[in-house]
């Protein structure tokens, strides 16, 4: 049974009522509240047009940054209203509060065709526990309960999963619903060759998902840092890289698979490792590391044996950077599978981007818009494709329940 989604409501259960919705709004911000990235915001509006449009008052909850449960000045969602604003084009006012008596006041007294931003969740001790008594105040603030926040689904939170347990309707937003249509495409994938990229710094926050896709897919590309960890494995010296010692025997493991499907780089970019300099930089075979070198990016050969793969397959997910993409010099992997992926698009290939640092590498390439999907979810995507659920999910109203 899947999620009930807001396509499944009648919209006249939507007139007048209070609409609590979950959104993600944990967007980058300069210590001056300018949001650098509003793509998050900018992924929330069709589910909230929509609520406006058929004449229901939304009440939005979202968490920003780390605070640990105590109010943190920097961590405010108020710089977040007036941005929301301009991007909705519909009248945005921002509550100080979430669970208090104020903010249940403003949700009562709020006008049709307005849209209430509460303060910060995460300002608030129990949201991360799913505290009960919690919960039960946040329910309070509305009728009924959308989830719109994927990036933050596998989160058993109060305001992702407790709230859920109190409101009836409790549904999916437009925005889960496209993530979940997306991963479906994943997890059962109906053209191959079906090809896998992971890049990024940890194995072991991959482990179940190369588990998975080692038996799904038909070639699973290895870069970013993660890769030195394999190359280590493979028995070569990684001189100063970054390697997951805790994880070689993992790595070692996977590699040991008959017919193991993964490809790691042949050649890499190195230079030193406290201050990369990519002036300073050389590449060498992943078997000639100098001994006094690391290693930040995938090298030209493995680019092309990447792109060339990329190129040839019919689904294609990609998940985490194959370098140091922030740094300018070591992202010329990162960027050339952003441009493989745009390419297999346009040859009618349904192409994937994991949320978090690829997400950001794609758009930073200019080409977030030639590929079929980009997650807004980093964490959240790799735990659905591995295990199929996730705990904000299960708290939803479910077709045919």
């Amino acid at each position: 049974m899947r999620p009930k989604t807001l396509r499944d409501l009648d919209p006249a259960e939507l007139q007048d009522k209070r609409v609590l919705v979950r959104v993600d709004y944990n967007v980058p911000m300069d210590e001056d509240g300018t949001i650098r990235d509003a793509n998050r915001i900018e992924a929330s509006l069709p589910t909230l047009r929509y609520l406006l449009e058929h004449g229901a008052r939304p009440v939005l909850v979202s968490h920003l940054g780390r605070p640990k449960g105590e109010v943190v000045p920097r961590y405010s969602l108020a710089p977040v209203a007036p941005a929301l604003e301009r991007l909705l084009e519909a009248p945005v006012q921002f509550v100080p509060a979430t669970d208090t008596d104020e903010a249940y006041e403003a949700t009562r007294k709020m006008e049709q065709g307005t849209v209430l931003l509460l303060e910060n969740t995460r300002f608030l001790p129990g949201e991360t526990a799913n505290d009960p008594e919690l919960s039960g105040r946040l329910a309070r603030l509305g009728d009924m309960f959308v989830n719109d926040a994927f990036g933050s689904t596998h989160r058993e939170h109060s305001s992702v999963v407790g709230v859920a347990d109190l409101l009836s309707p409790a549904v999916a937003g437009f925005l889960v619903e496209s993530e979940l249509e997306a991963f479906a495409a994943l997890r059962n994938p109906r053209e191959r060759p079906f090809v896998v990229a992971f890049g990024g710094a940890k194995i072991s926050d991959k482990i179940p998902l190369i588990e998975a896709f080692l038996e799904r897919a038909d070639a699973v590309l290895i870069g970013g840092a993660m890769a030195n960890t394999f190359i280590r494995a493979a028995g070569f010296e990684t001189g100063t890289s970054l390697v997951e010692e805790d994880a070689l025997d993992v790595a070692a493991g996977f590699l040991a698979r008959p017919e193991h499907r993964l490809s790691l780089p042949a050649d890499v970019v190195v230079a030193e490792a406290g201050k990369p300099d990519a002036t300073l930089s050389s590449i060498v075979p992943v078997d000639a590391i100098p001994a006094d070198r690391a290693a930040f990016d995938i090298g030209p050969r493995t680019r092309e044996t990447f792109a060339h793969a990329i190129g040839e397959s019919r689904t294609f997910f990609w998940n985490g950077p194959m370098g140091l993409f922030e740094v300018p010099g070591f992202d010329s992997g990162t960027v050339r599978m952003a441009r493989a992926a745009a390419e297999a698009t346009a040859e009618g290939a349904f192409t994937v981007v994991g949320g978090g640092d690829s997400a950001s590498a794609i758009r930073q390439a200019g080409l977030a818009g030639a590929v079929s999907h980009v997650s807004t979810g980093g964490g959240a995507a790799l735990e659905y494709l591995a295990q199929g659920s996730l705990p904000g999910l299960d708290a939803l109203d479910r077709i045919g329940k």
